[in-house]
């Protein structure tokens, strides 16, 4: 049984399949649904989880490269936040684009996860390294 780490079984499944430069999206939960992409909905209520937890719950057994988020995340959201956010990437080079061009990303990704984020464009698509 497993004691540490995620507990999540189709998330650690997900994530053991994820390879060297391999992506992974961590969305919002108003993120459109993907059929081509195996996708592990964690929602529960708005905001649990969050991006965020989740982020930090797999950085300690996945290694990440770089980033992508959406340039309109930093005008949509205020410093706190945006804080919140560089701090759990700190390290990581993260690229913002417009989000239209992020979205030309998703279909190549191994999976995604959904959360029950309400943070606008709050989405990410981490490298593996």
């Amino acid at each position: 049984m497993i004691k540490h780490g995620i507990l999540n079984p189709q998330i650690n499944s997900l994530l053991s399949r994820v390879r060297h430069t391999n992506t992974l999206v961590i969305a919002d939960r108003g993120f459109p649904f993907w059929s081509k992409i195996e996708t592990v909905d964690i929602s529960l209520v708005d905001d649990v989880p969050t991006v965020l937890e989740v982020l930090r719950a797999i950085r300690g057994n996945f290694v990440v490269g770089r980033a992508w988020m959406a340039r309109e995340f930093i005008k949509a959201n205020d410093a706190k936040t945006r804080s919140g956010f560089a701090g759990v990437l700190h390290g990581i080079q993260v690229k913002y684009e417009p989000h239209t061009q992020f979205k030309l990303r998703v279909p190549n990704a191994v999976g995604l996860i959904r959360t029950g984020d309400t943070i606008q464009y709050a989405n990410i698509i981490l490298e593996s390294a």
